[in-house]
């Protein structure tokens, strides 16, 4: 994706990273975290404001800082970053809710070109897999890395 992105800095595992977004309501710490499952090599991508208290990720506050394009470039910066380290990983994404999920599925269609040079993306419906198609709504994704 060519859109700008914020700087990152992340764990020497690269499976969690942090970024700060900058807009209309300030800054906001966030947080990227790839968090491996039951199932071997496939892991869950956590993403949500960095909580001030407990240091983990809130996936359930809504920002609106005016950022959106640069916050998600960002996390897909993540993806690369943590695909680049582990290139046989599945990834599963899916919003806290099923407005984020819808988000992110408008965010993948947008850059459906560039994605697909670089991934896999499967959609989610009723627990059965497809290719990710434009304008069906998804429970989940699942992403991974071309060789």
């Amino acid at each position: 994706m060519n859109l700008p992105k914020y700087p990152l800095s992340s764990s020497e595992k690269m499976t969690t990273f942090e970024f700060t977004s900058e807009g209309e309501k300030g800054l906001i710490h966030k947080l990227v975290r790839f968090q491996p499952t039951n199932l071997n090599g496939l892991y869950n991508l956590a993403f949500g404001d960095k909580d001030k208290l407990t240091g983990d990720i809130n996936d359930k506050v809504i920002s609106n800082n005016g950022d959106s394009k640069k916050v998600l470039a960002t996390v897909v910066a993540t993806v690369y970053a943590f695909t680049d380290k582990y290139p046989n990983a599945l990834i599963y994404a899916t919003g806290s809710t099923k407005s984020r999920t819808r988000l992110y599925r408008i965010g993948i269609t947008k850059f459906i070109d560039e994605v697909i040079a670089d991934f896999e993306i499967l959609g989610e419906i009723n627990g059965e897999w497809e290719d990710f198609q434009k304008d069906v709504e998804y429970q989940g994704f699942l992403i991974r890395r071309k060789k």
